[in-house]
């Protein structure tokens, strides 16, 4: 019978706006602005200097800046991936293009999520990181209508303390 089938819980889902300020723990990212965007399936950070290396051992890494000189966030440090993958992603403009994809952290309230992130480059775009429908979904609701909505939340708690 349906009734004796006991239902999970779902987990509960946390509203964000527009925009939010997330972090990249493992990447050395304490704060950033990021677009969520629901038409994006996958989800991106502004990299330049973005090429891959073969090592004397063989091994292929893809060697990155985590951003570029005129971002103010730009830290001067050269990122290095062992784990990685070619993707095809159609970009805003409806172009499918190749691009790295990573896999990363990235902290949303005080969550952190594992997800993956196609490295591009953003310079002409207003926000550096994008947040996709994959990162999304089953975890966020959008209200577009709001902006920085995690962060608010953050300063409330730190208020009640």
């Amino acid at each position: 019978m349906k009734e004796d089938i006991e239902k999970k819980p779902k987990p509960e889902k946390k509203l964000i706006g527009r925009r939010e300020l997330v972090a990249f723990p493992e990447l050395g990212i304490d704060e950033i602005e990021a677009k969520v965007d629901t038409g994006a399936y996958t989800s991106a950070i502004h990299c330049s200097d973005i090429h891959e290396e073969v090592r004397a051992d063989g091994t292929k890494v893809i060697c990155l800046d985590l951003l570029d000189p005129s971002h103010p966030q730009y830290n001067h440090k050269k990122l290095e991936f062992t784990e990685y993958h070619l993707r095809d992603i159609k970009s805003s403009f409806g172009e499918v293009q190749q691009r790295y994809v990573i896999t990363t952290k990235i902290q949303v309230y005080d969550e952190l999520i594992e997800a993956e992130f196609s490295l591009s480059d953003r310079s002409d775009m207003k926000y550096p990181v994008l947040i996709g429908r994959k990162l999304l979904q089953k975890r966020f609701i959008v209200d577009v209508s709001r902006k920085n909505v995690a962060r608010k939340y953050k300063i409330k708690q730190n208020q009640k303390k």
